[in-house]
């Protein structure tokens, strides 16, 4: 082959390449795309039930897209789910609680031998005299004096490492909508909820025409979640107390009957209940039955690693 042609070939290799990674990565959430929710951690706060603290996980395609918090247990489960943390594109929290954060410096730690090398967006809500902002939690975690300060290259712009958390506070608005866009075709959107005194976040992630909205712990007195979760595709829901709780638990938490009304009045398509707690767990008829007064739609209660398939999204 002489070298005119040799040119030529490669030319056309490279340009079908550069097509197909072009096509890949602008298609990652069109209508064509495999959209799913997986539940990396379907538990509350208790160590006796048996189920990694709360986290979920966007797969766009069987990637990795998206982690929403991260529970205890939930660095395990991502391997488990044979998800890449080098795919993700952006992680959320809803809140700082342990049973919602503590894997973070695990997964941050572990990222050393994933060889990842883009940066990692980070979002979460502002602070209180309660809770650290996200800027704050990272900084506490990994700054130049935090507990994990051997970490510190992750977020020290004068130091070298394979990529940096970038960490973005979420203020809070009791009616703003916060969005954001992280890749194409696919956009965060987060809303502050009540989850008694501390700053929290409900989030929904619109991939393509698919909505799936994440309620994180709320009792709902903001009355924010039906604005957030409109139309969504899938709700995932957080029950943690059963419909006659009281005092503090029903102030930081929804019952059943609020859960139903927030479903039907957003028109929501699944809902799945998560965060499960023992005090929940065994009464799945009971929560059912309240919840089909208001809402008619599907309903499942979420276990450790169980997907959720987006189909027909936006119809």
């Amino acid at each position: 082959m002489n070298q005119a042609k040799r040119q030529t070939l490669a030319l056309t290799l490279t340009i079908g390449l550069t097509s197909v990674v072009l096509s890949t990565y602008s298609s990652a959430a069109d209508c064509r795309s495999k959209v799913q929710l997986q539940v990396l951690g379907s538990g509350g706060p208790e160590i006796s039930d048996r189920r990694a603290g709360s986290s979920y996980l966007l797969r766009i395609d069987d990637k990795a897209v998206v982690m929403i918090d991260t529970g205890p247990g939930s660095s395990l489960n991502l391997e488990k789910a044979g998800a890449n943390f080098n795919d993700l594109q952006a992680l959320l929290f809803t809140h700082f609680h342990v049973d919602h954060s503590s894997d973070f410096p695990a997964l941050v730690k572990g990222s050393y031998f994933t060889g990842r090398k883009n940066d990692l967006p980070v979002y979460g809500p502002s602070g209180n005299d309660l809770m650290p902002s996200t800027k704050e939690f990272v900084d506490q975690l990994f700054g130049k004096a935090g507990i994990y300060r051997y970490l510190n290259e992750y977020i020290n712009p004068d130091t070298q490492s394979n990529y940096k958390i970038e960490a973005h506070n979420i203020r809070f608005a009791k009616r703003k909508i916060h969005s954001f866009n992280i890749a194409p075709n696919i956009d965060i959107n987060a809303i502050s909820v009540h989850h008694g005194p501390l700053p929290a976040l409900a989030w929904r992630i619109d991939a393509g025409d698919c909505r799936i909205t994440i309620s994180g712990d709320t009792s709902n007195q903001y009355e924010t979640l039906v604005k957030l979760a409109e139309d969504s595709d899938l709700l995932i829901a957080h029950h943690a107390i059963p419909e006659q709780a009281t005092g503090a638990a029903r102030n930081l938490h929804m019952p059943p009957s609020e859960i139903g009304k927030i479903a039907q009045a957003a028109k929501v398509k699944h809902l799945v209940l998560s965060h499960r707690m023992r005090r929940t767990e065994g009464s799945e008829a009971e929560a059912s039955a309240i919840i089909r007064k208001h809402f008619t739609g599907p309903i499942d209660f979420a276990d450790d690693l169980e997907s959720y398939p987006l189909t027909g999204c936006g119809k």
